[in-house]
């Protein structure tokens, strides 16, 4: 059985998507969920599903390898990143690299890099008159967005559209995704 560990920072909402997936599955399941928000939801989340969950802070995350720590323990095979919004520190890649997992919610190389998350991604998408948009699933690396595709997925981007609308067609791509992709990475491992 692999472990995944999943870091978010928000709602979670992927990330009980992906622990939902995992919950009866063969080949992995969700140990672990971190969170440098010690009131983001997805603690909540985490914690009603069964998952462990727990904050960390900066110092933890870069200065003391703590989390680090806390991903052995766990004997975790993947890393899995659901909204989660620091740029991984080199010691975790380095301990994880082709092992730690995004996604984005438009097609990179367009629309990524340091702060460009969420409504603010879905909003230059509409700005830039794109008649397309949709997810990226790559590997992480030292830089915000820019490790390899992993794998990609489109939706239109319609006359009408508002961040809302086109945030929603997103979001339905990330749940029926994410977790096939992910499956089949602990497969391969």
């Amino acid at each position: 059985m692999k472990n995944i560990s999943i870091l978010a920072s928000g709602a979670g909402t992927n990330a009980e998507n992906i622990i939902r997936y995992f919950s009866n599955d063969k080949i992995a399941k969700v140990t672990l969920v971190l969170s440098n928000k010690p009131q983001a939801m997805v603690m909540k989340r985490a914690a009603a599903l069964g998952v462990d969950a727990f904050f960390f802070d900066r110092s933890q995350f870069y200065e003391t390898g703590e989390v680090l720590m806390m991903l052995r323990r766990r004997e975790t095979d993947l890393v899995v990143l659901a909204g989660f919004l620091w740029l991984v520190p080199g010691d975790v890649i380095e301990a994880y690299r082709g092992r730690i997992v995004n996604i984005h919610p438009a097609l990179l190389p367009r629309f990524g890099g340091k702060g460009m998350y969420g409504d603010r991604v879905h909003r230059a998408v509409l700005e830039a008159g794109c008649a397309e948009s949709g997810i990226t699933i790559h590997y992480v690396n030292e830089h915000y967005d820019s490790g390899d595709i992993i794998f990609q997925a489109r939706c239109p981007v319609l006359p009408g559209d508002d961040v809302d609308s086109l945030a929603s067609r997103v979001h339905a791509l990330e749940y029926e995704h994410y977790p096939r992709v992910i499956e089949k990475l602990v497969a391969r491992s």
